[in-house]
């Protein structure tokens, strides 16, 4: 058969992927950690596939210890990070100060 005579089917318009946000995923992991129901129904609730759930359940029990370490090192370059903008704040303030003085005395 000719591929040129050979007729082809229309092709199906794809539903554009759904973004779900993180509040969802864990309200769905939460139900799905409870055993209430069935992941097959839970799926079906909340329109999104089983396995998708699977990974959300095991990304969420992998990364649960997060919670409670309080990452020093985080804290340490945050607090670092808080004195350097409060140092160039001062800074800023008495460069500042600096052009007016200037500009007084130039006479602009």
């Amino acid at each position: 058969m000719n591929k040129k005579t050979a007729t082809r089917t229309p092709k199906i318009p794809r539903r554009p992927r759904r973004t779900i946000d993180s509040a969802l995923k864990v309200k769905v992991v939460l139900e799905a950690l409870k055993d209430s129901m069935i992941l097959n129904e839970l799926a079906s609730k909340y329109e999104v596939h089983a396995n998708q759930i699977r990974q959300w359940k095991a990304q969420f029990l992998e990364n649960a210890g997060a919670a409670f370490d309080g990452n020093k090192d985080d804290r340490r370059e945050l607090e670092e990070l808080r004195k350097d903008k409060a140092a160039l704040h001062q800074r800023i303030g008495e460069q500042t100060m600096d052009i007016d003085f200037l500009k007084k005395t130039c006479g602009n």
